[in-house]
């Protein structure tokens, strides 16, 4: 691998705002269940698209967005256990405590 090659690589994976990059890297097996669930509620909105395109009753319609929330909850929550177990950790044993203030933003957020 060329020197090139791994800075196109940590390019690639840098937060596009602040440029950092996550320094304990995702398991393969969060990679795929992120991914799946993803790719899940896109479908989900694809469908709930077509029934928008269709009139479909909105009570049906209101009740697949219902579904989909929740889908997109569930991933969030997955990759937010994620961040604590590895980024929070990580940086908390590295002395930074301000990771506190981050985290409580993250999860007003959520909440």
């Amino acid at each position: 691998m060329t020197e090139e090659s791994v800075d196109r690589d940590v390019d690639q994976r840098a937060c596009p705002h602040c440029g950092e990059l996550k320094h304990t890297p995702r398991s393969p097996e969060l990679k795929a269940s992120v991914t799946r669930r993803i790719n899940r509620a896109v479908g989900q909105l694809n469908g709930i698209r077509a029934m928008v395109e269709e009139d479909r009753y909105c009570g049906d319609v209101l009740t697949q967005l219902a579904a989909v929330e929740s889908a997109v909850k569930a991933i969030s929550r997955e990759v937010m256990r994620d961040h604590l177990e590895t980024c929070v950790v990580e940086r908390i044993q590295a002395g930074d405590t301000e990771v506190t203030d981050e985290v409580m933003d993250l999860f007003k957020k959520f909440m």
